[in-house]
């Protein structure tokens, strides 16, 4: 689940925040080629010209972000990391019963990528040079940002046309985008219709070992919470956050500030694991939060990703949308 993010943080922090990145600006892919065929080439997150003989068909995703670009475009990977999790997280484009299992999101296996074939990988930036070096021995390797909590939906919108023009979908990609954009202006003029323009919400998730409740917050700069900002809401967490993706830990104590009786308070339990409404229940501090006392407390439906492409983003903009916009 998640955690694979959060250990990656514990180890790169001491305030525990998960994740580690850079604000380095997105980069934008090159156009080059066809789109219907004949060679491409892009230029991937590390400033790469990575050359392909033709648009691939056989791509392996080591990230589900990615996965759910690819499937959003028309193309089934042949291979992803994890995809039981992924079916567990991501609801919005789902995968062919067919699609390889080439190990984990954190430790994929090279050698069960090299024996599916495929002619492109794509993966995200910060799982290591080691595996880009292994992989580029005998395939070519994509690399996206997959976060950048200084424009996440700019970099979404980067990693999403630099995958496009890989595998030859740059039409497909547009109107992916174009499809997100008329959703974000017809939810934020309901929200406004509604007299919710301005109103706060905040987004976490969270996990429970023993008796301790540890809550990730989705601050300014997370990719969701950039969707609710979009739609004309208020991030109201203000606490400290990576500079990658934009989230921060903190506990029960810590959303004492949370005040306001008009916040939505919306998390994610995808797993089953309800640490929220279980782990809490008898929480006194818990129990005194106003969003909890006004019975604005929200359980996302499950599978929607929030590091996803633009169909989990609809998904979590759907659900802003109907909780504001009545």
């Amino acid at each position: 689940m998640f955690r694979t993010r959060v250990t990656a943080l514990a180890a790169a922090t001491a305030l525990l925040l998960t994740a580690c990145g850079t604000t380095e600006s997105t980069t934008e892919p090159t156009p080059a080629g066809s789109a219907a065929g004949g060679p491409v080439t892009v230029t991937d997150s590390r400033g790469k010209e990575v050359k392909l003989d033709n648009p691939a068909t056989k791509v392996v995703a080591l990230e589900w972000g990615e996965a759910e670009m690819l499937v959003s475009l028309g193309v089934m990977p042949v291979g992803v990391a994890d995809p039981k999790g992924y079916a567990t997280w991501v609801t919005a484009a789902g995968l062919d019963a067919g699609v390889k299992d080439v190990g984990t999101r954190g430790e994929p296996s090279v050698d069960s990528i090299v024996a599916l074939q495929p002619d492109l990988v794509v993966m995200e930036d910060g799982r290591g040079a080691n595996l880009v070096t292994q992989l580029e021995n005998y395939v070519p390797v994509v690399v996206t940002k997959g976060s950048d909590a200084a424009d996440n939906l700019g970099r979404m919108r980067a990693d999403l046309n630099m995958i496009a023009q890989a595998v030859g979908k740059t039409a497909e990609a547009e109107k992916l985008l174009a499809d997100f954009d008329a959703a974000i202006a017809e939810g934020k003029q309901k929200i406004a219709n509604a007299g919710a323009a301005g109103k706060p919400f905040a987004i976490a998730d969270g996990w429970k070992e023993g008796s301790t409740v540890s809550i990730r917050m989705f601050g300014q700069g997370a990719l969701v919470s950039q969707i609710g900002i979009q739609l004309g809401l208020t991030n109201a967490w203000q606490g400290k956050t990576d500079e990658e993706w934009g989230l921060g830990q903190t506990d029960v104590e810590g959303l004492t500030g949370l005040k306001s009786p008009d916040l939505h308070f919306f998390y994610n339990a995808s797993d089953g694991t309800d640490v929220f409404a279980d782990g809490l229940a008898d929480n006194a501090i818990w129990k005194s939060l106003p969003f909890v006392q006004q019975g604005n407390l929200h359980r996302m439906p499950d599978g929607i990703w929030t590091f996803g492409g633009p169909l989990s983003g609809k998904q979590y903009l759907d659900q802003l949308v109907n909780t504001f916009a009545v």
